[in-house]
């Protein structure tokens, strides 16, 4: 492929994601609701669980990181788990009750009310992320969907839904990692004043207090 055949796909690729971005903030209030959300449940000691399937699965592994890491700035570690790691955990009760419940029965195993629930499924129609929310209403978990446009069981079933303006699911994953970074940006802003735990290492490379 030409460079001016890459110049164009970039330059509609942009025009795109510039529709999609414009659309977005226009109604930036489910964005607004998610964060707050998210910033109470850290602020009040609590967790943050993420499912997905598949590129949503990859997009469950980055939130969970930018909070546990950092995604800006320099602060606490956050609670927050991605319900996509252990491949143990995902393969048993794969194999024991079936792939809908893999995530429902980690919900129940480590959910307590008053956590959180993030569920990225761009379809909104994906079984397993359907009855982890149902589960983790049961729970008292309050449930984000995060989805592309068309509405959805996951959007029936959830607090509040990121439904991003986008039909194609490329577009769509691009965006949920957008409203991620954005969700971030604000829980750093929001709760930069807690305390940081830091442990350091010797010389030796001892853990030491």
């Amino acid at each position: 492929m030409s460079v001016v055949a890459w110049r164009q796909r970039l330059h509609d690729h942009r025009l795109t994601l510039d529709r999609a971005l414009t659309l977005l903030a226009a109604e930036p209030e489910p964005l607004a609701d998610a964060g707050r959300l998210v910033v109470d449940a850290l602020r009040s000691g609590k967790k943050i669980l993420i499912a997905g399937n598949g590129g949503s699965a990859a997009a469950t592994q980055h939130f969970a990181a930018e909070l546990v890491g950092r995604f800006k700035r320099e602060r606490a570690a956050y609670p927050a788990i991605a319900l996509t790691a252990d491949s143990a955990i995902l393969t048993a009760i794969g194999n024991d009750y079936g792939f809908d419940q893999v995530f429902a029965r980690q919900v129940a195993a480590l959910g307590q009310a008053g956590d959180v629930l993030i569920a990225f499924s761009t379809s909104g129609e994906s079984d397993n992320v359907v009855v982890a929310a149902e589960m983790a209403r049961m729970c008292q978990i309050p449930v984000i969907g995060v989805t592309a446009e068309a509405p959805s069981r996951l959007q029936r079933l959830a607090d509040v839904t990121i439904r991003v303006p986008a039909t194609d699911t490329a577009t769509a994953q691009e965006l949920h990692l957008i409203a991620s970074h954005l969700i971030c940006e604000v829980v750093e802003d929001e709760l930069c004043t807690m305390p940081i735990r830091v442990v350091e290492s010797s010389s030796a490379g001892e853990v030491v207090p």
